[in-house]
């Protein structure tokens, strides 16, 4: 059996939970391979909604092991919370387990975080101040805290007395903020190591041997390719590898097991935060997209920035990730449309790009090159197969996927777990 890699194929917020939901009663592991709690995912089963934002999809799936890899950054406080919250919800989470490679978000990295976006006013990024990017600094420099120093004290006192020496130079001289206490950080991360260690293990081994015995293994990512740190519209992009790539590396699972590549992308386009977005609408149409398809961040409630479909984004998707299959999620939110356009290309100082141009500067100033296709009015919502849609819906459908590279295996037509039609099979 296959380790199969689910991603987002845009700028995030596309569906990837009820992607991987779908997915979790017939997989035997639903792995978190990057990011922290700066992502949500939103899953409706029946009646129920679940915000998930650390935790993967899979904690919602009896039988299935969720796992917080490796190249995850954990806020240990919104970890439990989140736990505690699925538990009184009567949510099984006894069988989460967490890298002992995964690295930890301390205190002073989000208080860096938060006083650093503000620092920067106008060239502000959009974080979400919950301390990721510092965290991952702290990792790629070799002064991170990991989730296995937490079992031993000496270790800890060391790492943190370390990385506050810097640290509290640049809170006390560059934003006049008071220093933080080697004992106060070291005390709170260890009242969290008696209730975190059981769930501790060796993920990269735990994972490999499953493979090994024709179990399978789903790489959930956060965030999406257009927010990937090498691959997105840097710099407002997330700190961690959110394509196909970091799922081996955030995970220890080698290339060689992966089978396939699911990418999620909505039927229309959406951003969180700042950078540039060819397609976005400043129009009536915008705030029609935003309001028909509840574009809130689910981690932050932020509104949404909503513009069209944007066809060479999704081929740049397909060919930076190796995507198999396209999951086409929210087709219903268009319904009411008379004509829907769609970005098939950009305009560049007069020049056209079928492809996303390689400057950061030529993608910021691009204008969108739309073609037109039918719109439709009846509810979709209903629909159980994909003849079931309006024909016009149908053509949208089929028009996209040939613009965007990869076939579309499934097309999402409302929140809940029955309302997703099955073009083929995914697993």
């Amino acid at each position: 059996m296959p380790a199969l890699v689910l991603i987002g194929a845009q700028w995030g917020d596309e569906g990837k939970g009820k992607a991987t939901d779908q997915l979790g009663d017939r997989v035997d592991y639903v792995v978190k391979f990057n990011g922290g709690n700066n992502a949500g995912h939103t899953v409706v089963i029946g009646d129920d909604t679940y915000a998930l934002h650390l935790l993967p999809s899979g904690i919602l799936s009896p039988g299935c092991t969720p796992v917080i890899g490796n190249g995850v950054v954990v806020d240990l406080g919104v970890l439990f919370e989140e736990i505690d919250a699925l538990e009184a919800r009567g949510v099984d989470t006894s069988k989460l387990v967490v890298s002992a490679n995964a690295h930890l978000i301390a205190s002073y990295n989000r208080t860096l975080d938060k006083v650093a976006e503000r620092f920067l006013g106008n060239r502000r990024i959009g974080t979400t101040g919950r301390g990721i990017g510092p965290t991952y600094a702290d990792k790629m420099n070799r002064v991170g805290i990991r989730v296995q120093d937490l079992f031993d004290e000496k270790i800890l006192r060391q790492k943190v007395e370390g990385a506050l020496e810097l640290k509290n130079q640049v809170l006390v001289k560059v934003y006049n903020r008071k220093a933080v206490t080697v004992d106060a950080v070291v005390e709170e991360l260890l009242g969290f190591a008696d209730r975190l260690a059981p769930m501790v293990t060796d993920t990269g081994l735990l994972l490999t041997a499953a493979l090994d015995r024709g179990e399978t293994v789903l790489l959930e990512g956060g965030q999406a390719t257009l927010l990937d740190v090498d691959h997105g519209t840097y710099p407002f992009v997330t700190s961690s590898s959110a394509t196909a790539g970091g799922a081996c590396t955030g995970s220890g699972i080698p290339p060689t097991r992966v089978d396939k590549v699911i990418a999620v992308v909505k039927a229309y386009t959406t951003r969180v935060g700042e950078g540039p977005f060819p397609t976005e609408l400043h129009d009536q149409d915008g705030e029609r997209l935003r309001a028909q398809g509840h574009e809130y961040g689910t981690t932050t409630g932020r509104p949404r920035r909503c513009g069209w479909y944007d066809a060479p984004i999704a081929r740049y998707a397909a060919r930076v990730n190796g995507v198999t299959d396209f999951v086409l999620t929210k087709l219903d939110v268009l319904t009411g449309w008379e004509r829907i356009p769609v970005c098939v290309a950009y305009e560049v100082g007069g020049t056209r790009f079928d492809e996303m141009p390689m400057g950061q500067s030529d993608f910021h100033h691009a204008k969108p090159v739309y073609e037109y296709l039918d719109g439709w009015s009846q509810d979709i919502t209903g629909a159980r197969s994909l003849e079931d849609l309006p024909k016009a819906a149908q053509a949208y459908v089929r028009a996209v996927e040939e613009m965007s590279g990869a076939p579309i295996s499934s097309v999402g037509i409302g929140p809940d777990r029955e309302q997703t039609l099955q073009l083929r099979p995914l697993l």
